[in-house]
This record gives structure tokens, sequence and C-alpha cells, in this order.
């Protein structure tokens, strides 16, 4: 079987997913989009006619970002009009499988050169989205009811017996290594600058991080989800509490999370370069990693954030490998018990899990998260001369796809 390469990352910079205060909130998707796309073909003088194919992740396809963003934007970034493309959701793990699905083409052999990657503007999105991961099928609800994702984090937090001092000392520390990574330089092989169309530079570095923040103003936030696990949602007020408590009865939630412990709201995209060894070597592409094994799992929708310690389990065993044979990992910050659970459920090295801060810290794009975290991967084992990293991450529905990469 061909092996899969991984030529490249890059990235936009997150910016805050707020009109009016993000610095990308006014710019079209697509064009957000264009420019790493734009960026990965100028980086490596591809020939854009020759790309087989671009898989996309955004998770709010309607209106701005609808209509196969993934083709528009290579049509708006100048690309060959023969350079196909599909737009796909997996709600937060959409930018992972964008990736695998990229890599799986080529591995069967059915393609040379794929460009994956994914974009979302939450200062756009998070106004478009259903307010109920079910759309409002009650049928499906009454089988499995979903609550909203920070009632959820709550919800385990409490079942899992993880407090918030633990909570708060985690986000700190994502707060502490994104500052550090920021200062040192640790992104900027993959940072590109977004400009307006008129050419001005609209954003070129990091908006969301709080490098000033301190576990005293953590403790002091109150929690952000109290009034939304009371709120009604359905028929016969039934709120999203009740909706947890429908499959745990006895759960009284202890509210935990709040801004200062949950991911960010920013818009963003990214783009990675994947070919086969043919092609790479008949092109002159210097492959920096490889695609090791990818996975996806389902876990509790009624939870939906737990999937990621069974996807890792999956991911390590299609493999051949144990915990033990990874350097790094990548698990986004959804929610601080996210990454906490799955420290603790792996018993993994803290050194060794998101080095360079996560999504409380640094904001959490949905579509374009995974893609993000698998470029950040590369480039810190590049950095640290590492071997392997696994990248996995928590989607709506109790879903979680993984994957593991190898510096070559």
């Amino acid at each position: 079987m061909p092996e899969a390469y991984i030529i490249d990352a890059c990235r936009t910079p997150r910016g805050i997913g707020r009109v009016g205060k993000g610095s990308l909130a006014e710019i079209h998707p697509q064009q957000v989009a264009a420019a790493v796309l734009r960026a990965i073909a100028d980086r490596n003088d591809l020939n854009t006619a020759e790309i087989d194919d671009i898989v996309w992740g955004t998770s709010s396809q309607t209106g701005k970002q609808g209509g196969d963003l993934a083709r528009m934007a290579a049509l708006d970034a100048g690309f060959d009009v023969k350079a196909s493309a599909m737009t796909l959701d997996r709600f937060c793990g959409s930018g992972i499988t964008a990736v695998n699905i990229a890599a799986a083409q080529i591995m069967s052999g059915m393609e040379d050169l794929v460009v994956a990657g994914g974009t979302e503007m939450m200062s756009y999105s998070a106004a478009q989205a259903p307010p109920m991961p079910d759309a409002g099928n009650l049928r499906l609800r009454a089988r499995h009811p979903q609550a909203m994702p920070g009632v959820c984090a709550d919800a385990i937090a409490t079942l899992e017996g993880i407090d918030r001092e633990a909570l708060d000392a985690f986000s700190l520390a994502s707060q502490q290594r994104a500052d550090h990574a920021i200062r040192n330089g640790h992104f900027d092989r993959a940072l590109i600058p977004v400009h307006h169309e008129d050419g001005t530079l609209a954003l070129d570095r990091e908006e969301y991080p709080r490098p000033q923040t301190t576990l005293e103003g953590l403790s002091a936030l109150k929690p952000s989800f109290a009034a939304l696990a009371d709120m009604p949602v359905g028929p016969g007020d039934v709120t999203f509490g009740d909706l947890v408590r429908q499959k745990y009865p006895d759960l009284k939630i202890e509210h935990v999370h709040h801004a200062g412990s949950s991911s960010g709201v920013v818009d963003g995209a990214a783009a990675l370069l994947l070919a086969s060894p043919a092609y790479a070597a008949s092109h002159g592409l210097k492959p920096r990693a490889r695609i090791v094994a990818t996975a996806n799992t389902g876990d509790c929708p009624t939870l939906m954030l737990n999937a990621p310690v069974p996807a890792a389990r999956k991911v390590l065993q299609k493999a051949g490998l144990t915990v033990a044979d990874i350097d790094l990992f990548e698990i986004n910050e959804a929610f601080a018990v996210v990454a906490e659970k799955f420290i603790r459920d792996l018993d993994l090295d803290r050194d060794r899990v998101n080095v360079n801060g996560g999504a409380i810290a640094l904001g959490h794009p949905i579509g374009a998260t995974g893609s993000i975290l698998i470029g950040m991967m590369v480039d810190e084992l590049e950095r640290r001369d590492l071997k392997r990293g696994l990248v996995t991450m928590c989607a709506a529905g109790g879903m979680a796809p993984a994957v593991i990469i190898e510096r070559l």
C-alpha cells in the first residue's frame, strides 16, 4: 500500500470570533480559506491543475459557509479549474477527518496530490448553527438525548470527580504554554498573514490568547453553564440538564467550567499538502511526515465529549503501537475536562500533551481545528527532533477521529 506523506502545513492566525472585535470577522469565509490555499500552493510551487482533490472541513455549512466552501475557495484562490474539491462535516472533528480522508485517497492509490484542511468563521457560524445537535428531531432526542457541550463538560467532570481546581490549573497551563510558544516563534513556520481585499493587512498574529491570566483570575470567574442547564429546550419545559438526567437520573451536575476553561470562539483556516511518495519524488517535494494510522469511533451522545480516549486506543491498536511509542499528544481543549480526562485515563506525562497550549488559550475554529493540530504536531516533532505524534478531538454526537503521524 502506498504511503501518504505530509509535505507542508500552514494556517491563518486565529481571530476573535465576534463581529466588531475580531480582525477576520468581516472577511468572507471563502476568502479566508483561499488565503491558506494560495499559501500552500505558493510555498510548494504547485501546478494546481495537478491537485487531484481538496478535502475540507466546515461544520456550519449554511449561508456564506455553504455551497461547497472548498471548491469556491479554490476558485477564489486562483486554482486551476481541474482542482476538484469537497466539503465535509464531522462537527469539531472535521479538520482531522479531512486529513484522514485525503490520506486514505492517496494510500488507496486513487490519488497522488491532495490538499486537506478546514475553515470556520465562528463570528458568522455561531448564529447559523442549529441550537441543538439533533436539530429539533424529537424522535432522536427521545432515543439519544443530547445537551449542549458546556453542560456535558460539567456533567463529565461531576461523574469523573474532576474538580474545578484541577481544571483551572490545566487552563492556566494552556495559557502559559501558548504564550511561551508565541514568544519563541514555535508557530512562525505555519502562520500566514490574511489580507483584506484591498491588500491591507487584516491579521498576522494570534488574537485570542490572554497571557496575563492568573490562577486567581480564573478562580474568580463564574461558571458559564449553570443557567444553560436550567434553560427549557423542548416540549414540557425539558431543560439541557434534564436531557443529561434522562440517561444519568441521579446526577447532580456540579458546574465547574467557565470562560477561562472553555475553548475560545475564533475564526480561522488551515491547509495541509499530502502527496504519494511517487509524486513527491518526481516533483522534488520533501516529505515532512507520514500518516501511520487513522481511526474513528463513537461514544455516548448524551455526554458527547468522551470519545477521544477510545479513539486514541483504537488508532494505537491499528498502528500496533502503545502510549509509550508516542512522543507527543494533541487533544483538543474543547473544555478543560476533555483534556484532563484524556491525560488521566491514558496515564500520560503532562509534558507530552498540548505542549504549545491549546484551544483554551488559542481558540477553536470548529472545522479547522483538527487540521491546525496536525500541522502543529508536524512542526513540534521537527522542532524537538521527535518521531511520532497522536492527534484526536471530541466531536458532537459523541464522536472522535484520531490520527498518528511520524516525522520523516
